[in-house]
């Protein structure tokens, strides 16, 4: 059985099990979530398709921890004209452990 939940506007196949990184969600470790925008779930031959959610289906989690990622350089560059910017991010991010998926 496995799902597509969508979090922070990005979309996650899941199974029970899984743990997967979202963007950062302001909870604590150890916390459980709903991730209540579940827009498909198959359970073997049955698939339940949402427009554009699937009506009372949820997918229980649980807050595992937070961390950032690897840094990324943005360098931008313009010749012969003394132009040139660098700027780097870490995006946040939290680990989530997907516990059960309900219809």
């Amino acid at each position: 059985m496995y799902a597509i939940v969508e979090q922070a506007g990005v979309q996650f196949r899941v199974s029970e099990g899984d743990v997967i990184e979202v963007p950062r969600m302001h909870s604590k470790i150890g916390d459980k979530i709903q991730l209540e925008k579940v827009l498909m779930i198959a359970d073997g031959e049955k698939i339940s398709v949402g427009k554009p959610e699937v009506d009372k289906a949820t997918v229980k989690a649980e807050v595992v921890g937070e961390d950032r990622a690897k840094k990324v350089v943005v360098f931008k560059y313009k010749p012969k004209k003394s132009y040139a910017r660098m700027m780097g991010h870490r995006q946040d991010y939290t680990r989530i452990k997907i516990t059960g998926i309900s219809l």
